[in-house]
């Protein structure tokens, strides 16, 4: 312990984690020390002899647990962008740990005692607005978390918080081998017609990486559609490669879903919530599972028969109904036929070192006045990882945004962003912020061309960094994107908004060869071609969406079977047991609900996306692309964190309540659209 880079605060910038010293075996027994020495501040805390004050009491809690903090930051980040082999041998045991620690945390009941005398006593106190809603947050943690329950009834959330945790580390890590595992393996590169030949020389590059030399591997993304079946000709590798992806962990995850389900619903009722999703709903923006299932109710019918429009264009084209596997490809034909848009023609309009300086970075510049320069000399936790420092418009030192770009096995799939170092006045500091993908990595020598897709998911996971980047909050407690899980996309989905605007979008989309930049026909035929696919891709999100609410509104005590038995019931009550579109997510790999934060809360893409689409206007309608309305955004909703009520932070910027409207006409569900 005495050489463990984790016992003393980073010397480096930022107080970034010193990753070039720290090894698998420093993460176990800084985590074990970190504890013991956050249980013990926590003592002294709720042991203090002296009457609770906010200072001895709130404020102390904020400064506690620095030791823990640093691991669990690092630890967490790497447990899902680079798993080792040690790294996944201790993650059941940290998982359990921390639930354990959680527990010991929020069932302390002289420490709640504390927090309740100053709660009842917190209109007397003479806070200021930030320091009241720390009060008023923690307030509602506690009591969350069973501050109130019976010593017997906190003994039995103590082990199901720790069946839950040790469930859904097991999801995760069968999640990851799941994928990789089920990677489709080609012996002929004919097999690949129809895909470019960058991306056929990548999936040889991904078969010598994966111990498969010679062959042509394609590796498994986290959702249901893989990429390549927009492209590939031959209908029996996609049905082949649709089918590896639909099938995994089924065996494994499959019962895994159900314990947790189960569990999470016994728990909601321990703690006196009728469901799961109610006990989940009733701390986010929507308030209610009415709330929810009202918006959803409200979108299936037009959305179903959007597709049902789709699926009408493609089968007249392909001359025949067509299955899933082939929804993407004709789609695609249908692209290139009504609107003469051929994504793999796009392709090499889309280099990424390209859209990402004169596409994410630029735009950030020309709307919030900052500028990200390099720095080589600061160490990822990856080869793969490049680190930029952060400067504000007056070229004072903000932070640090780490990219993680490429694909690997060691990294789980998807697109996210994590926090390695949170921004809080009180303890002195600035944010750290890693943004993870999943883009091919290239064959050496070449460039990494991408899809629009994934350009628009690098501007939303910068939309992610921007707002742990501009968080100037005092509390750590809400830092960053510490904010309801139903808000926390609408940042990031409003950053979406950039990559087609005309200013941006003519300096990133530049041919890698000629320099020539996107034709405007071609610009103008890309939008509308976009509109086309809403269907599918409404319907793709809300069957899962539904389908993490069935799980979800399960009461306790109820016994949902077979999973995948369960999963065809749930989407045929819902209206969604569409054969040709799959969930975006099937259960036994939908890790956002059973392995991560998202549990009844898939639901929070399109709830954000109502602000979203809204904000979207309000830009458009106030001059758009200007550091005014930069600033405004910034300085009303970006730099509060979870300081404010979040819905006021939106009215404060629209000047009104938000409007549904806006987001039925982008997703295609009204008439007019």
């Amino acid at each position: 312990m005495t050489t463990n880079p984790f016992l003393n605060a980073s010397t480096l910038p930022y107080e970034l984690p010193p990753f070039a010293d720290i090894r698998d075996e420093h993460y176990l027994p800084a985590l074990e020390r970190g504890i013991a020495e956050h249980l013990a501040e926590i003592e002294a805390i709720a042991g203090d002899p002296n009457p609770p004050t906010f200072e001895n009491t709130l404020v102390a809690l904020e400064r506690a647990g620095a030791l823990l903090g640093r691991v669990h930051a690092a630890f967490s980040n790497q447990a899902s962008a680079h798993v080792t082999p040690a790294v996944r041998e201790i993650e059941p045991k940290v998982s359990a740990l921390l639930a354990e620690h959680s527990d010991a945390l929020h069932l302390n009941s002289a420490l709640y005692q504390r927090i309740s005398t100053l709660y009842e006593a917190r209109d007397t106190l003479g806070l200021d607005p930030e320091s009241l809603r720390l009060l008023e947050r923690y307030h509602t943690v506690f009591v969350r978390a069973g501050a109130r329950l019976s010593p017997a009834d906190r003994d039995r959330l103590r082990d199901l918080n720790a069946r839950i945790a040790a469930a859904c580390t097991a999801f995760g890590q069968n999640t990851l081998a799941a994928g990789r595992d089920g990677a489709l393996v080609l012996d002929d590169a004919a097999q690949l017609a129809g895909l470019p030949a960058d991306a056929v020389a990548a999936a040889a590059e991904n078969g010598r990486a994966t111990g498969h030399d010679g062959h042509w591997v394609l590796s498994l993304k986290n959702f249901s559609n893989q990429p390549e079946l927009a492209q590939l000709d031959d209908p029996e590798v996609r049905r082949r490669l649709l089918a590896a992806s639909l099938d995994r962990a089924q065996d494994t995850n499959g019962p895994l879903a159900v314990t947790i389900a189960t569990l999470r619903a016994e728990r909601a009722a321990l703690l006196g919530y009728e469901t799961h999703a109610a006990y989940v709903v009733a701390d986010r923006t929507a308030g209610s599972t009415h709330a929810v299932t009202d918006l959803l109710a409200r979108l299936v019918p037009p959305a179903v028969a959007n597709a049902e429009k789709e699926a009408a264009a493609l089968a007249e084209l392909a001359g025949g109904p067509i299955e899933a596997w082939d929804w993407a490809y004709w789609s695609e034909k249908v692209r290139k036929t009504r609107y003469e848009v051929d994504a793999a023609a796009l392709r090499p309009y889309f280099e990424l070192e390209r859209v990402l300086h004169d596409g994410v970075f630029r735009a950030a510049r020309q709307v919030y006045g900052i500028t990200l320069e390099e720095r080589h000399d600061l160490p990822g936790y990856h080869p793969d990882v490049r680190v930029f420092e952060v400067f504000d418009a007056d070229g004072s030192g903000m932070g640090l945004f780490l990219a993680d770009f490429h694909a690997r096995e060691s990294k789980r799939g998807g697109a996210w962003m994590n926090s390695l170092v949170e921004q809080s006045d009180l303890l002195g500091r600035r944010p750290v912020v890693v943004n993870n993908h999943n883009i091919e990595r290239p064959a050496p020598g070449e460039p990494t061309l991408l899809t629009f897709s994934q350009v628009d998911t690098l501007f939303h996971e910068f939309g992610h960094a921007l707002h742990g980047l501009f968080s100037a909050v005092r509390y750590p407690f809400f830092s960053g994107t510490s904010v309801p899980s139903d808000f926390v996309e609408f940042p990031s989905q409003v950053n979406e908004m950039w990559s087609l605007w005309p200013e941006v979008l003519g300096r990133y989309a530049v041919h890698h060869e000629t320099g020539e930049p996107m034709p405007a026909d071609v610009v103008r035929r890309m939008k509308d071609a976009a509109q086309f696919g809403q269907g599918f891709a409404t319907v793709e999100y809300l069957a899962a969406t539904l389908l993490d609410w069935a799980w979800h509104t399960l009461p306790a005590g109820t016994d949902p079977g077979d999973a995948l038995a369960f999963e065809a019931r749930a989407l045929q009550d819902a209206g969604l047991a569409l054969p040709a579109i799959p969930p975006r997510y099937r259960t036994t790999y939908f890790a956002h609900i059973f392995s991560s934060q998202y549990s009844a809360g898939y639901y929070s893409y399109i709830w954000s996306e109502v602000l979203d689409a809204d904000t979207v206007d309000w830009f458009s309608l106030h001059g758009g692309m200007t550091r005014g309305n930069g600033d405004t955004f910034r300085r009303e909703l970006l730099s509060r964190g979870g300081s404010v009520d979040p819905m006021a932070a939106v009215e404060a910027v629209l000047g009104r309540p938000p409007r549904v409207e806006p987001l039925l006409a982008r997703r295609g569900l009204t008439a007019t659209s």
